[in-house]
């Protein structure tokens, strides 16, 4: 499989060089830094670490992954990975992630914190209550089962072309899953590891207005109906 990773990064300059390291030597096709407006020296340093950035001046996560998308199109892989820019996601789990895709018996994987190892503090006790609630919304209404909506995760390039992705921001990762039950793509879970971020603090869940808007347009996105 010719395989993708797309990393949305807002200001991550410290914490990027080491995720691009370790992603050496996984057999990526090439690896795409989505920047999203950073001031520091995101971009440089994603150059200088082997990958190709594309500029995304439109805030928020969403936005970045569908930045990092629209470049891929000109030349779109097979599979595409989506990864955190903070160090937290451990690229050592690309293996599992990629297998139910190799074995057919999938075409979307979400990586699964929840189900995996994570350091003691890489996940807050309101991340793992918004995970909880939010997998239970998605069995009630969708009628699929998750445990997580984590950002290590892998899909087909034909099946992210059904999903017409489109959130611009923290809705993202449930969108995608919503849409995928909704839209008969088959997902699977597998654990992955989840490491305390490397440097600088969380845009999401490093503060208390941030979580509070994530958490709210999660719930909102869940309620949304999308056509089968």
């Amino acid at each position: 499989m010719r395989v993708d990773a797309v990393i949305p990064a807002l200001n991550e300059e410290a914490s990027l060089p080491g995720v691009l390291a370790e992603l050496r030597g996984r057999g990526l096709r090439r690896v795409v830094v989505a920047d999203n407006g950073s001031v520091d020296r995101t971009a440089e340093v994603a150059r200088t670490g082997g990958a190709e950035v594309v500029h995304c001046a439109r805030r928020g996560y969403g936005s970045a992954c569908l930045a990092g998308l629209a470049y891929l199109a000109e030349d779109p892989p097979d599979v595409v990975v989506f990864l955190d820019a903070d160090g937290a996601d451990d690229p050592a789990d690309l293996p599992a992630l990629l297998a139910p895709l190799e074995r057919g018996e999938a075409e979307l994987v979400i990586g699964s914190r929840v189900r995996g190892e994570a350091e003691a503090g890489a996940l807050s006790p309101v991340q793992r209550f918004g995970n909880w609630l939010s997998c239970a919304l998605l069995d009630r209404l969708y009628g699929v089962h998750f445990t997580d909506l984590g950002p290590f995760r892998a899909i087909t390039w034909p099946a992210l072309q059904r999903l017409r992705m489109a959130d611009p921001d923290f809705g993202w990762t449930v969108e995608m899953q919503a849409k995928a039950a909704r839209r008969g793509v088959r997902s699977a879970e597998v654990p992955v590891r989840y490491r305390r971020r490397r440097a600088g603090q969380s845009k999401v869940s490093g503060n208390v207005i941030g979580s509070a808007r994530a958490g709210a347009k999660i719930l909102w996105t869940l309620a949304r109906a999308w056509p089968r």
